[in-house]
């Protein structure tokens, strides 16, 4: 009797923790809805507190944790250096870096930091920019190991490629009192050498990513105008003004494409 009484009480014990657990999972459930609806209406720290409990309640809802993630981002706003905003930003962060410990290849957390890492180089110092800017370079190129047909993560690596390289370029030019019109090559050879000893590979390795967005979605009309951006910056590095002149053109027709594009999708109707 003894023994049938202790087998009783634990088939009870698991019974009440699978209820338990149960019972959590649907508070939780409860919880995300309150949440998202929260989202939808822009009540974003009411969102938070949703999912945060949402969270609690059930630890390994990967959609409370991302949504949580997703309503710290929501609120920071890039360049505004007060704490209450840095420590959204970094809330955000740690929330998707559990995303990610549970699962590398979620595309949404990487994509996420991908953004909070290139928007945090829009402020600080030359030092801290080139720090985010490289950190955002890492996450795309973890998108693309995920996902190698990922065209905005290729385009992210363009786009991140001219923000390195368009500064310190365009810096010289003015120095050399190049007007926005005077064609490439720059001026100075010593100056351009030492431009194209540090810049050349990024130019053309961000002209190759955005290359293979356009491959993968011939439409993409923002790709082909950053295309045509590196294109300009690589004729201000190039050795002669034939090259140059070469680059410039293939540049315009860039512009051109960009444009045709552009007009093709404006009168398609929008997607509902």
């Amino acid at each position: 009797m003894i023994r049938k009484s202790r087998v009783g009480i634990l088939v009870f014990g698991l019974a009440f923790i699978l209820l338990s657990s149960g019972c959590a999972k649907l508070k939780s459930r409860d919880e995300m809805n309150k949440g998202v609806q929260a989202y939808k209406n822009a009540k974003f720290p009411q969102a938070v507190n949703h999912f945060k409990e949402a969270v609690n309640l059930d630890p390994t809802s990967q959609n409370a944790r991302l949504y949580l993630a997703m309503s710290y981002m929501t609120q920071w706003v890039p360049g505004a250096d007060s704490p209450d905003n840095n420590k959204l930003a970094q809330a955000a962060r740690e929330e998707f870096e559990k995303v990610l410990q549970n699962d590398p290849k979620d595309k949404t957390a990487l994509a996420s930091m991908a953004s909070i890492a290139y928007n945090s180089a829009s402020s600080g110092t030359p030092e801290q920019k080139a720090k985010y800017l490289e950190e955002a370079k890492k996450w795309n190129q973890r998108r693309i190991e995920v996902d190698p047909q990922d065209a905005e993560a290729h385009y992210s690596l363009g786009v991140i490629a001219w923000g390195e390289a368009y500064g310190p370029i365009q810096t010289e030019r003015v120095n050399l009192k190049m007007k926005g019109e005077d064609p490439g090559p720059i001026k100075d050879e010593k100056v351009r050498a030492q431009l194209k000893e540090k810049y050349w590979r990024t130019i053309t390795d961000g002209m190759q990513s955005l290359e293979k967005a356009i491959s993968i979605d011939p439409e993409y009309d923002d790709a082909m105008s950053y295309l045509n951006l590196l294109l300009r910056k690589k004729a201000d590095l190039d050795d002669t003004p034939e090259q140059a002149k070469a680059d410039t053109a293939e540049a315009d027709k860039w512009v051109s494409k960009s444009i045709e594009i552009k007009k093709i999708k404006a009168t398609r109707p929008a997607k509902k």
